[in-house]
């Protein structure tokens, strides 16, 4: 078997994957069987099992490769050699090893357990759906029969419970007469892996399972709404420490939204921990500090996560008078809300909903760098539960407008008569796209920050022209746009007779346009932010050269979704060529599909014309 004819092309198959979960016994069971086809699928040789610390351990593994010609070659090592690997999830490790002598053609089998506690309930995730096709699987849970002494985390009875299934058609969960969960499925397609994809749990199949106290999902929210909303208030508390911080931030004669703009910069300057790093209890203790309870000790120690500063600025946003609401959301960048999964787990980050002149504003000031009324991309068209005046609710986020984000690309360009090019490019970041180079420069150094914007813009330059950063023009500064100064130089120009050819469009001159070589599409497209980009270059060409061709206009429409024009101006020996293109959308449903494609597939042809010049022949001498 060197290929599979279900998946033409597949790198590796899993020929059968069984999971079961016994929490009467306290153990999962993996056991998995995959066939390789390609040199790639040989990679399926290194296994990485997470699972979660202290209470877990892996045993019990086993694993063998099998060749074409019947050979075995057994796994000897042992758990205790394999290697152990801490994740930044401070609740999960993995575990890794990889099977010997594998070849394209070979099997890899292996199995192993994941045993804990006995008196710790773990009811599983499956996920049906891999990377690779899947020909055959087989799941079973076992519930604990003890179901009226399990507990949650704070000690309330868990005795309900209760499944998530999402798969195709005709998948379907069996619970027999010994409240045993048994699911089988056959010939389950890989996980799409297409351009700009939404976000996995939208789409992948999977079946979750979970031991709740509620009978129901209104009861669930009605109640855990109340306590969230509890909790998130008590941390926010606007307490007398913070009333006076807050009063030699603020002036009585200001208005409201320069209130809220000196608190929002003032909570900005503090240290971010998820942009650096938490403080241990040993430094802690060192420093004379106590573990953030409130948003008082935030405040204190100048330091917290991004929800405790989020947090922090409703309790000084409070403070000061002000009608501010907390909301917590799923990040669109990890997830979609799911109202049907009864668990406050899945909501990640906090931001702010604050009225102003009559309309919601929406704040992220747990978000680093992030300008006074922009949301990050992820907490935009997200959901949550929101605080608003009677009380919790379920409530949405909106999404970005085409104007708040894009890049403004200048260039001034000198043309020699051999096609060598030398000059400079501005590129001038808003919205999002600041957001991430901001929020980039505070995690990393600024060789790296430097090498990685490089590569950014060098991919869609044209051949033979290096460009490289010089510096960046407020940087720190979140409430400006982000300049960047790039050098330009290279060589780009091709003759043809007396004929010389230089990119048209010499920003995209080698852009991968997305869309544009898929036909058709059954997912969702989700492009993270609308956008609105600029481009001007300027060519200063010899004096032998004349303008034989330009740069054809372009204008192309797709009514209310997205706009491009392309224009050119020769004055002399000097072709000014600028380039608009507006996406006003981030998710689309795939009927937008064909739209979406014919629009880029019409782009990705005006960027690819070329600015003709013709070379002046020089007078003989006698």
């Amino acid at each position: 078997m060197t290929s599979d004819p279900k998946v033409p092309g597949a790198d590796a198959v899993y020929l059968y994957r069984e999971e079961k979960t016994d929490d009467n016994l306290h153990y999962h069971s993996l056991l998995v069987c995959i066939k390789v086809l390609t040199e790639k699928g040989k990679e399926l040789a290194t296994v990485r099992i997470p699972y979660e610390r202290r209470s877990f351990k892996v045993t019990d593994i086993q694993g063998r490769t099998i060749h074409n010609d019947g050979t075995v070659i057994q796994l000897t090592a042992k758990p205790s050699d394999l290697t152990d690997v801490k994740t930044k999830n401070l609740q999960i490790n993995s575990m890794v090893f990889t099977l010997p002598s594998v070849e394209v053609g070979s099997i890899l089998e292996y199995r192993l357990q994941i045993r804990y506690e006995d008196d710790t309930v773990s009811s599983p995730t499956w996920d049906i759906q891999q990377e690779h096709f899947v020909h055959k699987a087989h799941y079973v849970f076992e519930p604990s029969k003890d179901l009226a002494y399990i507990t949650n985390s704070r000690g309330d009875m868990a005795n309900n419970l209760m499944y998530a299934l999402i798969a195709g058609d005709g998948v379907k969960m069996k619970h027999d007469v010994t409240g045993r969960y048994n699911l089988d499925v056959e010939d389950v397609p890989p996980i799409p892996n297409d351009d700009w994809m939404p976000p996995l749990n939208t789409i992948k199949w999977r079946a979750q399972f979970y031991y709740s106290a509620y009978m129901s999902g209104a009861e669930f929210w009605q109640k855990e709404s109340k306590r969230w909303a509890k909790e998130t208030d008590r941390f926010a508390d606007p307490s007398k420490t913070l009333k006076d911080a807050v009063a030699k931030i603020v002036s009585p004669t200001d208005t409201d939204e320069q209130k809220a703009r000196k608190l929002y910069d003032e909570v900005m300057k503090l240290d971010n921990t998820d942009f650096t790093r938490e403080k241990s209890s040993a430094e802690l203790k060192n420093e004379k500090l106590k573990q953030i309870h409130n948003a008082e000790d935030v405040w204190t120690q100048k330091s917290g996560t991004s929800d405790d500063l989020t947090l922090l600025f409703v309790a000084m946003a409070r403070a000061a008078g002000l009608h501010v609401n907390p909301m917590q959301v799923v990040n669109r960048d990890r997830a979609v809300f799911d109202q049907s999964y009864l668990s406050l787990s899945q909501l990640d980050d906090y931001i702010v909903v604050m009225p102003l002149n009559g309309k919601d504003i929406y704040l992220d000031p747990g978000q680093k760098m992030c300008p006074f009324g922009l949301l990050h991309w992820k907490h935009t068209f997200a959901s949550g539960l929101r605080l608003t005046d009677s009380g919790p609710a379920l409530g949405n986020t909106p999404g970005g407008v085409y104007t708040a984000s894009g890049v403004q690309r200048i260039a001034d360009l000198n043309i020699d008569d051999a096609g060598g090019v030398k000059g400079t490019a501005r590129f001038v970041l808003t919205g999002q796209e600041a957001l991430h180079w901001r929020q980039l420069a505070i995690r990393n150094d600024e060789s790296e920050v430097k090498k990685q914007f490089n590569e950014s813009i060098r991919a869609n330059m044209p051949d033979g022209v290096q460009a490289d950063l010089n510096h960046f023009l407020g940087l720190p500064d979140y409430g400006s746009n982000l300049v960047a100064v790039v050098n330009i130089s290279g060589n780009m120009g091709t003759a043809t007779g007396k004929r010389f050819f230089l990119p048209g469009l010499f920003f995209e001159a080698h852009a991968s346009h997305p869309f544009v070589a898929q036909d058709k599409r059954t997912m969702l497209i989700d492009v993270h932010y609308p956008k609105h980009d600029l481009d001007e270059v300027t060519y200063h060409l010899p004096a032998e050269f004349t303008v034989d061709t330009p740069p054809q206009p372009a204008n192309i429409s797709w009514p209310a979704h997205a706009v491009f024009k392309v224009d050119s101006k020769v004055s002399s020996n000097n072709v000014v060529v600028s380039r608009v293109a507006a996406f006003n959308f981030s998710v689309l449903p795939s009927t937008d599909y064909g739209d979406l494609h014919d629009f880029y597939q019409k782009v990705a042809t005006a960027d690819q014309q070329q600015l003709v010049l013709t070379r002046a022949q020089v007078a003989k001498g006698n």
